[in-house]
């Protein structure tokens, strides 16, 4: 019988825009996943940052099948009270008095991204629509997401770029003062730790000078916490290592429905003052089903044991990756990122490196700046970090034997 990962039959009808690994998984349990070949990896990538209680997590498999014998989907033409218990809490828990909820982060910017121009408009500035973004940015695939990225390809074949979406050079303060002093300037948007473009972690106090900036100019400062936030940084959310730097708009999504998909757009009152009825909408986003699990999600999320554990793991892993750069410098140049988004960044390719890890049943994701990546459950155990650490070294030791004989 043919395998469903190499069966060109269990393909052909797919899309062909993923370069997909030749894996398939049945199950999956904690930080760990069950291919149909019968293999176990241990999975340092968690659905892209996504599983952030890692595989079927008993709490979120209850609140679903739950939810799933009551209420799948009403529309958002009526009240919700799930949907408003899960607002109260994100708002209870960070800069935000009101929440847009999505079905992904890709949605959740494009609501940020939206809500800041409305604010101008309401202020009777409508001029104001520039969006200014960085160079290593993901911000997702929609339209308005791939514009506001910093990735030339990603927006190469489909038309003209949008108007009003520039990128600036990270590290380039000058030129980011100049943006954000321009009268049509709208907003900044920044990963205050960016994922896909190498786990660049922006310090604390650029963070503060940022938002200072943007209020000095009236300008709307967006934080993209799609996957830096809800616990990954060992903060619920990565602006709280900032005191003075929080956005005024945030976009959050993936850990907050732990493999669910759930994305939310928050902001303060005054800056979603445009996003007023008929503005903006969603069929799906909010429905009882995705606001079940992300209650659940959140509240397992958001206590000491969770934020802790990243906090304490994080540590382990980069003094232990740190040694692995020490006895592997033709391998490993730099480690970076902060809590459980690490990145490490690589002289050998990093996908030949992917494979390396997998063949060790290790999994990790790839990366800007020839990075692959660490996104572990937040959950994961010091054990389990130093499996990890040791299937890391054995894929370092392949990586240099074949550096050498290239």
């Amino acid at each position: 019988m043919t395998s469903p990962t190499s069966s060109k039959s269990s393909q052909q009808h797919i899309m062909g825009v993923y370069n997909r690994a030749p894996l398939a998984f049945e199950r999956g349990q904690g930080a760990r996943l069950f291919s149909t070949d019968g293999d176990v990896y241990l999975d340092c990538v968690a659905g892209i940052a996504t599983d952030g209680l890692g595989h079927a997590h008993p709490v979120l498999v209850e609140a679903l099948k739950t939810q799933a014998d009551k209420l799948w989907h009403v529309s958002n033409i009526y009240r919700i009270p799930e949907q408003e218990e899960l607002a109260d809490k994100l708002c209870a828990h960070s800069f935000a008095d009101v929440v847009f909820f999505t079905n992904s982060g890709t949605e959740a910017i494009e609501c940020a991204l939206k809500t800041a121009r409305k604010y101008h408009t309401a202020n009777g500035q409508p001029e104001r629509i520039e969006i200014f973004g960085f160079d290593g940015s993901f911000h997702g695939r929609s339209y308005a997401a791939v514009n506001a990225s910093g990735n030339p390809s990603y927006v190469e074949g489909f038309g003209p770029r949008l108007p009003g979406y520039s990128q600036l050079t990270f590290g380039d303060h000058d030129a980011l003062k100049a943006a954000i002093a321009l009268p049509t300037t709208a907003a900044i948007i920044v990963e205050p730790v960016q994922g896909e473009g190498g786990a660049r972690s922006i310090p604390e106090h650029c963070l503060v000078s940022l938002r200072s900036l943007c209020d000095e100019h009236g300008v709307l400062l967006i934080y993209d916490e799609v996957q830096c936030g809800m616990g990954r940084t060992g903060k619920l959310f990565a602006y709280e290592w900032a005191p003075g730097g929080e956005p005024h708009i945030m976009a959050v999504a993936k850990a907050l429905g732990g493999g669910f998909p759930v994305g939310a757009c928050l902001a303060t009152t005054e800056a979603a003052k445009g996003m007023t009825v008929g503005v903006h909408g969603s069929t799906f986003g909010g429905n009882p089903l995705a606001m079940a699990v992300g209650k659940a999600a959140f509240d397992t999320i958001n206590t000491p044991e969770i934020l802790d554990n990243v906090k304490t793991v994080a540590g382990y892993f980069v003094q232990q990756l740190n040694g692995l750069k020490d006895r592997f410098p033709d391998v490993i140049v730099d480690i970076r990122g902060k809590g459980f988004l690490i990145g490490i960044k690589l002289i050998p390719n990093n996908r030949e490196f992917m494979v390396l890890a997998r063949d060790e049943k290790l999994l990790v994701a790839g990366g800007g700046d020839n990075c692959v990546r660490l996104l572990p459950p937040l959950n994961l155990t010091i054990e389990e970090a130093s499996e990890a650490i040791a299937k890391l070294e054995k894929a370092c030791e392949a990586a240099r034997v074949k550096l050498a004989a290239a």
